[in-house]
């Protein structure tokens, strides 16, 4: 029968190899836990000079002072001229949002030409102009219009020449105040109902129901017309023969 080998085994033969020829005995090889069920060695290089690559941010709080300093700056300088643009009134898209109000990129043109100005002379009295929006309702076309009027009653444009000014645009304008926001606030959203209880009409409502059969009225209502139309004509041909 043949014998397993052992680690022990292998030992004692060399401890009585030793002993027989008077010379010292190895220590015997202690196995790492790191060695158990067969895993990897860790070998792990640490030498990578993380500190001199690492990316830091001890400039931010002294860009913070500078972009505050050039805000302060330009606000000075443009005087007594408002520091933003003059901007619509839009709501948030997306069913869960469309009910909040918020600032817009910038009038359409159908809001500016129902305000009695162009494009061009919008953007340089301070009011944001948006070529790619459109007006999905009367709504917001009259609001976004009244908004321009507001502005353009608020406003005092001099003359480029200093003597085409009068004593009167002189005056409101060393008496005018830099508004820090819009300078004609957004309009103010309807509060909410005060809660109540449901009727019995309500209750007998079906909501889901109406808003899709809406919706399908309103995807097949050129379909339907056109059915119509051929049904009849072929009623009236057959009229005819």
């Amino acid at each position: 029968m043949q014998k397993l080998w052992s680690l022990e085994g292998e030992y004692a033969i060399i401890e009585t190899f030793c002993a027989d020829h008077k010379i010292p005995a190895p220590m015997p090889k202690i196995e790492p836990e790191t060695m158990m069920q067969n895993k990897q060695l860790p070998n792990v290089h640490l030498r990578k000079e993380w500190d001199l690559r690492v990316r830091t941010w001890f400039n931010q709080p002294g860009r913070k002072l500078r972009r505050r300093n050039a805000r302060v700056a330009k606000a000075a300088k443009i005087a007594p001229r408002p520091l933003e643009l003059l901007r619509p009134a839009v709501h948030c898209p997306t069913v869960k949002y469309n009910r909040k109000t918020r600032v817009g990129r910038g009038f359409t043109l159908e809001e500016l030409k129902a305000a009695g100005i162009s494009a061009k002379y919008a953007a340089t009295i301070g009011i944001a102009v948006d070529y790619r929006r459109k007006n999905r309702s009367e709504e917001s076309l009259a609001v976004n219009t009244q908004r321009v009027k507001d502005y353009l009653a608020q406003l005092i444009v001099l003359p480029t020449q200093a003597k085409q000014r009068t004593s009167e645009q002189k005056q409101a304008y060393q008496a005018a105040v830099q508004v820090p926001g819009q300078v004609v606030p957004l309009p103010k959203v309807a509060a909410a109902e005060a809660p109540r209880a449901v009727t019995a009409e309500e209750k007998q409502v079906q909501a889901y129901v109406t808003l899709r059969k809406a919706r399908g009225a309103y995807k097949s209502h050129g379909i339907a017309q056109k059915r119509k139309a051929e049904l009849k004509e072929k009623k009236a041909n057959s009229v005819k023969k």
